[in-house]
């Protein structure tokens, strides 16, 4: 996702009370967990087959972004717990892909750096489930 439709989506979502600096914050943090996830998925499947077992979770952690990020943006039909169950979700995978990548953290810095990317986004998405359980 690009710039431009970053800023046009925060634009967008100002309009959602208490929310919009949660949203954006979280937005960004999914894509750079995305992006993160990418560039360790393909490390991991270059560099070594004990590495193997993080390329998956890499994988599935991005999808679950896209996915949550899609889902967020359109707006129409979701309810609160429909978000709140996405950003559940996107926690759970981001903790799941982050355990996996630690394990390689210290041989790896593109393991290392996709974990941190997981922690950012894991405590993003828990402020902006924060911010939706207030309102």
């Amino acid at each position: 996702m690009d710039a431009m439709m970053m800023d046009a989506m925060s634009a967008d979502m100002m309009s959602m009370e208490g929310m919009s600096t949660d949203m954006s914050a979280m937005m960004a943090a999914a894509q750079a967990c995305m992006d993160a996830c990418a560039a360790c998925e393909q490390a991991c499947t270059v560099c070594s087959t004990q590495m193997m077992d993080c390329a998956p979770s890499c994988m599935n952690c991005a999808d679950m972004c896209n996915t949550m990020m899609r889902a967020l943006m359109r707006m129409q039909g979701m309810t609160p717990a429909s978000m709140m169950a996405m950003l559940d979700a996107c926690i759970a995978m981001c903790q799941t892909c982050m355990d996996m990548c630690m394990m390689h953290a210290d041989s790896s810095p593109v393991c290392k750096m996709c974990a941190d990317s997981c922690q950012a986004c894991m405590d993003a998405c828990m402020a902006m489930r924060e911010a939706l359980a207030a309102g």
